[in-house]
């Protein structure tokens, strides 16, 4: 299985791409733009919770949508804009396009990827997946076009363990790809039989048992909130665990005036403005002082900026293509996905 190179070497090159952080003026002036051109083009900005505050209020200010991939894509399905400006890494707008082959998709960058992408090429994808043709495919919302178009199902970190619930309640046994990390806890909380690919997300992976008790010893009132993409000795330590949405849900519902975050910090956006009277903490990850690696955010998240959307919005530049071909069969488990929540939101709403 490929695995990318280690995350200091990734940063780094990222590091040099960079923009210099904008003044509060040339940030309004960006802000205004980007408003009025997708006013004009009849577009629509859908941002993911771990990009750019500024890139998350624009959304918002502009009647698009900050949210995790699912509704990410659910979203842009619904909506009827002409274009739809995906501000997240790659594989959230071949989603999108796969989803509305007949609109235009364009992103601020078509170089933000992602580690769970990367680490699952589709030849050895493919290639493990034949060795065992009695498995249900059920691949992370996290993977290309090509992966999703083999798969019998995708999944977002929100929905996965009722998929698999019900997957297992069929009696199906099932290849998981490509995040190891949140495979072992749906395997652990559902007890499903899952062949599990040995992909993980550099920042998830950074997320350290060790350092993460040292930090509850200093706020022992705090809870403590984790992403299943951390290793397990991390999740256990977890008060609540779950999606970004879901994660958000939590700050919200639970009495503690304090938590210990360990995700992308890119959520606290929407966690601080639902909860302006509580406090959020960033959980420590591996490295120790001022690097990268300690630093819990996405470095392809980073690259989605005020002045690229501008950018791909003025040129019609980062538009998304996916192979035509691919289309109808990654169609197929991304609408699974999507009417089996639908069904489970119809489910919930008459037991309400």
């Amino acid at each position: 299985m490929t695995h990318i190179p280690e995350r200091l070497l990734v940063q780094a090159h990222l590091d040099a791409k960079r923009p210099v952080p904008l003044t509060p003026e040339q940030e309004a002036f960006y802000r205004s733009e980007i408003a009025a051109e997708l006013k004009k083009q009849d577009a629509v900005l859908v941002a993911h919770y771990y990009c750019d505050p500024v890139l998350q209020a624009l959304a918002e200010e502009t009647g698009g949508c900050v949210s995790d991939s699912l509704e990410m894509a659910r979203f842009g399905n619904q909506h009827p804009a002409r274009t739809v400006v995906v501000a997240g890494v790659k594989f959230m707008g071949e989603t999108a396009k796969i989803l509305n082959p007949e609109k235009r998709v364009l992103m601020p960058t078509l170089e933000a990827t992602c580690s769970l992408d990367l680490g699952c090429p589709i030849d050895e994808f493919s290639a493990f997946c034949d060795q065992h043709p009695d498995r249900t495919v059920v691949v992370y919302a996290n993977t290309s076009a090509a992966v999703k178009a083999r798969a019998d199902w995708v999944v977002t970190s929100s929905c996965a363990l009722e998929i698999v619930e019900s997957l297992m309640d069929n009696g199906e046994k099932i290849i998981w790809a490509p995040d190891k990390h949140l495979g072992r806890y749906i395997q652990r909380e559902t007890g499903a039989d899952m062949l599990l690919w040995d992909g993980a997300c550099i920042v998830h992976e950074e997320f350290k048992a060790k350092q993460l008790e040292d930090m509850k010893a200093l706020y022992p009132d705090a809870a403590i909130l984790v992403h299943p993409e951390s290793p397990e000795s991390v999740v256990e330590l977890a008060d609540a665990v779950g999606s970004t949405s879901q994660l958000i849900k939590a700050a919200q519902t639970l009495s503690n005036q304090t938590f210990i975050v360990a995700t992308d910090r890119g959520i606290f956006y929407k966690m601080q403005q639902l909860c302006p009277d509580k406090t959020f903490i960033e959980a420590p990850t591996a490295g120790n002082g001022a690097t990268c690696r300690s630093c819990a955010h996405c470095p392809w998240m980073a690259m989605n900026t005020l002045e690229r959307t501008l950018q791909c919005l003025r040129e019609g530049s980062n538009e998304i293509f996916v192979d035509p071909a691919l289309i109808p069969r990654a169609m197929k488990p991304l609408r699974r996905m999507l009417d089996f929540t639908q069904a489970a939101r119809l489910r919930l709403a008459g037991n309400a």
